[in-house]
C-alpha cells in the first residue's frame, strides 16, 4: 500500500516492482475479501460506536459487521438512503441522503 497523489492509470509505474499497469486504488471491490479481517474484527470488539453509512448491507463479510457489533457491544447506527435487510439489528437508524443525515447525526452526537 502506497501513498499515491496522482491519478492511477495503466501507465502508472509501481514504486515497488517498477512495472506498469499493476496499481489499483486501496478499496474493496464487489466480491473481494477486505484485507486484515482479524484487525477489523478486533476493532469492532473494541469500538464504542459502529456506523453503517450508505450501503446495501447485502455483501459479506461487511454485511455481517452489524451482527458482530450486536454480539460484542458497540452501539450501532444505520445511516442510509433506505432501510437494509438487516435494519432491525441496529440500535438506531436514520434515513435519507448521506450528505444530509451524516452531518445531522454528527451534530447530534456532538
Amino acid at each position: 500500500i502506497f501513498d499515491w497523489q496522482q491519478p492511477v492509470t495503466i501507465e502508472s509505474l509501481c514504486p515497488c516492482c517498477q512495472q506498469r499497469g499493476n496499481l489499483r486504488p486501496h478499496i474493496v471491490w464487489f466480491g473481494e475479501m477486505p484485507l486484515e479481517m482479524e484487525r477489523i474484527y478486533k476493532a469492532l470488539e473494541n469500538a464504542d460506536l459502529f456506523l453503517s453509512i450508505g450501503t446495501s448491507g447485502n455483501v459479506y463479510p461487511a454485511a455481517g459487521f452489524v451482527e458482530l457489533a450486536k454480539m460484542v457491544g458497540p452501539h450501532s447506527v444505520e445511516l442510509n438512503l433506505e432501510p437494509t435487510k438487516g435494519a432491525t439489528l441496529f440500535d438506531e437508524a436514520y434515513y435519507g441522503p448521506a450528505s444530509k443525515i451524516v452531518p445531522q447525526y454528527c451534530d447530534k452526537i456532538g
